[in-house]
């Protein structure tokens, strides 16, 4: 079983509120899955994990930065792809403050496009109490353990 390496941001805005898309499955290996995850993608070849954060940050949300920072957090499990691939993913997680919510979709691929019919601006209190699936599973911790308190002044 191959790995695949990926980037994940958390994307988090003035108010302390995580970027999540909403992922709905129709005509691929993962039909009639629906769940809200994480910006962020697989790492290419000759990238690092924060050149692919950086990469994915800018093609999903619009947002251009130079750095993402240190990792946060990180995970590995048995996957399967839309692709009907099973894979050994092992995900890395950066964190980023945007001062806005405002995000632009024009760098989505056709596949990204097919997939991810919503977003939204999630605050710790709805991923408490949601019904919905979130991944990854245990954003809350990782989010509470780093503290994340906006410093208006680190936003651009």
């Amino acid at each position: 079983m191959r790995t695949r390496p990926s980037a994940r941001l958390l994307v988090i805005d003035s108010l302390n509120r995580v970027l999540l898309f909403r992922f709905s499955h129709s005509t691929d290996a993962l039909a009639g899955r629906a769940y809200w995850a994480t910006p962020g993608g697989g790492v290419e070849a000759g990238e690092t994990f924060e050149q692919a954060a950086i990469r994915e940050l800018r093609e999903e949300t619009g947002v251009i930065r130079q750095s993402v920072g240190a990792c946060v957090a990180e995970r590995s499990f048995q996957m399967l792809l839309p692709s009907s691939e099973n894979v050994e993913a092992l995900e890395r997680f950066f964190i980023v403050q945007v001062s806005g919510q405002e995000i632009s979709t024009t760098g989505w691929s056709d596949n990204e496009k097919a997939v991810i019919n919503n977003h939204y601006w999630w605050s710790m209190d709805e991923l408490a109490n949601t019904t919905d699936t979130v991944f990854p599973a245990d954003i809350i911790s990782i989010l509470s353990t780093h503290q994340i308190h906006t410093d208006l002044s680190l936003l651009k």
